[in-house]
């Protein structure tokens, strides 16, 4: 016997399940088990107990004692004290019938058995009983591999909307981590546009020049093409730490950017020709540029390999950095200075303050 609530609750997570398991990516699929657990119901006949004398309280009391046990002393060894518990032997208590044996003593001595007083049954209650802000509910729950979860639950989210019919008063949500994964996106999502601003503004004031820091920030897209590649290659889907891999990658990418930029700047107000400074710069940068990227590179190879636990954190930052190293340091070597045809200052244009530290000798 299962209440109405729990039973909703069950074939609904049933029917869940089974919808789950259809949409490809989806292993482990499994629900809580909530049901199973047999009990013993003792409902009592208060009718029945006012003929004979008895109160609702004393008829427990007996309950009480004989299967749960009651405290009847105890026992002492020296300092420590041991409590006497007393009860009916395994084999006057351990069936529905010895139970409805157990004798009840009224106060005017009348003894009667429980049996006679009460209602003894058998049932099948729930082994669990969870909520979760004065709310039943069941978690089903699985594994997403070979896909990223995002896409999972949204090809599963229009699949429960179609095939599953909840009552009212009963919904599906989604947590674990996608959860996670959502509530880390929307604060990405105001985080990155405001670090982005900040780090533009921070470029504007150090070169004094939009077009320059413009270009700068166009090494971000050839970074990213990379560590979404290597993403690509090595089957892992965007996830939390592939997100916080690609924000770290952003500041080496920018680095790259600002050493090389700074340099074609100053050739550029000495009046250098374009295709002698692209050259000359990109051959002058390319020692700092990819020490940079090799420094880098070598210190997240571990990561790369990682295996166990915490792997499933480690490789993909690692995955996306270091792919992002690649493209971005290949492309900003060759791109960057093709483009700063486009992006050079005029001969003999002001420096800002502090790229005036940084100009060459004519």
């Amino acid at each position: 016997m299962v209440a109405d609530g729990e039973q909703v609750l069950l074939e609904g997570s049933q029917d869940l399940q089974s919808i789950l398991q259809e949409i490809p990516g989806a292993t482990d699929v499994q629900a809580d088990q909530i049901t199973g657990a047999p009990q013993l119901v003792v409902s009592l006949n208060r009718p029945a107990l006012g003929r004979y004398g008895l109160s609702v309280e004393e008829a427990l009391d007996a309950l009480r004692s004989g299967v749960g046990g009651a405290e009847a002393g105890a026992v002492f060894e020296g300092v420590r004290q041991f409590p006497v518990i007393v009860r009916y032997a395994e084999e006057d208590r351990n069936t529905p019938a010895a139970i409805g044996r157990i004798i009840l003593e009224s106060s005017s001595g009348a003894r009667v058995p429980l049996e006679s007083v009460a209602n003894i049954r058998e049932i099948v209650g729930p082994r669990q009983i969870t909520r979760e802000n004065g709310e039943r509910f069941i978690t089903v729950q699985l594994n997403v591999r070979g896909r990223d979860i995002g896409s999972y639950v949204a090809d599963a989210q229009q699949s429960v909307a179609s095939q599953l019919d909840l009552p009212a008063g009963y919904r599906v949500e989604w947590g674990g981590q996608f959860e996670l994964q959502q509530e880390a996106n929307a604060r990405f999502a105001v985080v990155i546009p405001i670090t982005l601003g900040i780090v533009f503004l921070i470029l504007l004031l150090t070169f004094g020049r939009m077009k320059s820091a413009i270009l700068i920030l166009l090494n971000i897209p050839l970074a990213l093409t990379g560590g979404a590649m290597a993403l690509w290659i090595a089957g892992l889907p965007i996830s939390v730490p592939a997100t916080v891999g690609f924000i770290a990658l952003f500041g080496i990418a920018l680095g790259n950017g600002m050493v090389l930029v700074s340099f074609m700047d100053d050739f550029a107000r000495e009046g250098r020709g374009r295709d002698e400074l692209a050259v000359e710069a990109a051959g002058l940068r390319a020692r700092p540029v990819l020490m940079t990227a090799l420094t880098t590179a070598l210190g997240l190879a571990p990561l790369l390999f990682a295996s166990g636990v915490g792997a499933e954190v480690q490789r993909p930052l690692a995955t996306v950095v270091m792919g992002g190293l690649v493209s971005s340091t290949v492309l900003t070597l060759l791109v960057l200075p093709a483009l700063h045809r486009w992006f050079a200052p005029k001969p003999d244009a002001h420096h800002s303050l502090l790229e005036a530290e940084h100009v060459h000798p004519s």
